[in-house]
């Protein structure tokens, strides 16, 4: 009983500090809005914000290569070759590829060809 008597004696002298700092432990980190939970949500947001800005600049870099592909006759012809590996009848077309390259991609492309 005296331990009892000793914690609550304790309690009464300093209400005012054990409240307090139940209000900031609650506050802090216990709650589901704490200021530990609002920190990693602003960290959260913040890594999505520049995930959008990622996306949006490979959206207008794509958008300018579209409007490119769409009006330039010989842009679609250098994509088609360049990426495609496409070519043109009776042409031979020699692709060299890094060690790195050549494992991620298949080694038989099929051979297409551009037509006019």
């Amino acid at each position: 009983m005296s331990s009892i008597h000793t914690v609550w004696g304790f309690i009464r002298r300093h209400k005012y500090m054990v409240v307090l700092t139940f209000f900031i432990v609650m506050v802090g980190f216990v709650d589901d809005n704490s200021f530990w939970e609002r920190r990693q949500r602003l960290q959260e947001i913040n890594a999505l914000k520049a995930e959008m800005r990622e996306y949006q600049n490979k959206y207008n870099d794509d958008t300018k290569a579209l409007e490119e592909l769409s009006s330039n006759k010989e842009a679609v012809v250098r994509v088609a070759r360049e990426q495609y590996f496409m070519k043109y009848p009776g042409e031979d077309v020699f692709v060299f590829l890094d060690d790195a390259e050549a494992d991620s991609q298949n080694a038989t492309e099929d051979e297409g060809t551009v037509k006019d």
